[in-house]
């Protein structure tokens, strides 16, 4: 069937634009949750204690060497196949397959952004640690005042791209009957057999708001990190001359 850009503006685009705010709720609160679970999983991966390097190494490795749409089926089909009949009559929402995917999405970018920071938080430079000593502060308040905001600053790079990886990773949702965006543009294709119209719009929609995304996670950037981009009064001028 032949690409008709007025079908796609004005039957195939409003339909895909009601599905933005599920993807992006996938995004957000996957991400939040990833990243929350970040934190014990590099401190647990630069411990000295095997007991808690050891599972947070496999747990990493466990991750990143895994395909996240096998990650996904497996918590989607496998927990469902564990979760007791009673509980899914009394807890209504373990039906619904968006739980199982932001589950998924989660401990996905627990892995990877763990990994991410542990190399951050060892990229500190070790003068602003023992400057934070000698203010008299203790090992926890060294972590959480310098070590952790000065790791994140400089792993926020890394980690807005992996934001950016997550929200197309979100597409995979549509596979365990969650209708965000790549799951409404599925059902319109099947329903319609408009495969460029459907996959063309999903296209420049993902686009869109990759884009925005994009340019909010550099403004951010640069807000946490204006003393790191400001230069010098002295290398400006040496810039003139």
């Amino acid at each position: 069937m032949k690409f008709d850009v007025v079908y796609m503006i004005t039957v195939v685009m409003p339909q895909l634009i009601w599905a933005i705010p599920l993807t992006l709720f996938l995004t957000i609160t996957s991400g939040v949750i990833g990243n929350l679970l970040a934190v014990p999983v590099a401190l647990a991966r630069l411990s000295l204690n095997p007991i808690l390097w050891a599972p947070a190494r496999l747990f990493i490795l466990t991750m990143r060497g895994t395909p996240l749409l096998v990650q996904l089926y497996f918590i989607y089909y496998g927990l469902g196949q564990l979760i007791p009949g009673w509980m899914m009559r009394e807890f209504t929402f373990l039906r619904d397959g968006i739980w199982y995917a932001i589950f998924a999405f989660s401990i996905n970018t627990a892995g990877y952004t763990g990994e991410i920071l542990r190399g951050a938080i060892l990229a500190v430079p070790h003068g602003e640690i023992e400057a934070a000593r000698a203010f008299g502060m203790s090992r926890s308040q060294v972590f959480w005042r310098v070590t952790l905001p000065r790791a994140i600053r400089i792993c926020l790079p890394t980690m807005s791209s992996e934001t950016i990886l997550l929200l197309k990773a979100t597409s995979l949702a549509s596979l365990v009957t969650v209708y965000e965006l790549m799951g409404t543009a599925t059902t319109i294709r099947v329903d319609t057999y408009r495969v460029y119209d459907t996959l063309i719009g999903a296209g420049i929609v993902y686009f869109t708001i990759v884009y925005g995304l994009t340019r909010v996670l550099d403004w951010l950037e640069r807000r946490l990190n204006k003393d790191r981009l400001a230069m010098p009064s002295g290398t400006k001028a040496v810039a003139r001359a």
